[in-house]
């Protein structure tokens, strides 16, 4: 089976995020891709008990905008 054209590869990608529970990583996931940034999703846990950490990676082209997103985001939710 050949690779996708358009799907990076995971060299392309960059870690951007390392959310310590699901429910955190899903609404970052949400916020990035509602900009329009593509996100691959690794250590999300299987079933209905979702638990441990959860890391977001972007295709390097989008990493400065995914970071200031999540920055602004983390500086936005006050103490």
């Amino acid at each position: 089976m050949s690779p996708v054209a358009d799907e990076p590869r995971f060299e392309d990608l960059v870690r951007v995020m390392t959310a310590p529970t699901i429910p955190e990583g899903l609404l970052a996931k949400g916020l990035l891709e509602a900009d329009g940034i593509p996100v691959m999703v690794k250590g999300e846990a299987e079933g209905p008990y979702r638990v441990g950490p959860m890391e977001l990676w972007v295709p390097r082209a989008f990493e400065v905008q995914a970071r200031m997103l999540l920055e602004d985001a983390a500086s936005s939710e006050g103490p």
